[in-house]
Order: structure tokens, then sequence, then C-alpha cells
């Protein structure tokens, strides 16, 4: 059996959207609103974990003593 393509980030991102719009129409069946939550929160998983990679991944260059450059692990205010 082929494996699943895994989305992009982006893809990822857009297909949630596209599902929080579906979700919003008044005339969707309780059946596809439960289908369509379940995929939503593995899609809002798939993206916090893409975000936390990315963000471990970071590091931000400093210029530091003139020309010396120095890298620090990003720090995000919040977290």
């Amino acid at each position: 059996m082929p494996r699943k393509k895994e989305l992009s980030f982006e893809e990822s991102l857009d297909k949630l959207e596209a599902i929080v719009e579906a979700m919003e129409q008044s005339d969707t069946s309780l059946k596809d609103l439960m289908a369509n939550y379940t995929e939503g929160m593995k899609l809002g998983e798939a993206c916090l974990q893409e975000l936390a990679k990315a963000e471990a991944a970071m590091d931000l260059v400093i210029k530091k003593d003139g020309n010396k450059i120095a890298e620090a692990e990003l720090n995000i205010e919040g977290e």
C-alpha cells in the first residue's frame, strides 16, 4: 500500500482553514462536522509540531564585539 504523502506546513494550514470554513456552514451534518473536527485536530497538531521543529532549529545570529559573530538560541517571549 503506498505511503500517504506528508503535507507541508503551508498545505496543512490551507487545508485546516478550508475545514474551518466548511464547519462554519450551517447546513453541515453532524457526521461531517465530526469528521472535519477530527481531521482538523490532526492537521493542527501537525502544524504545531512543524512550528516546534522550526523554532528548535533557529539560531539568532548576533554581532558581538565588532566583527565577531556569535550564535544564541532564539528565545520567544511567552514560552
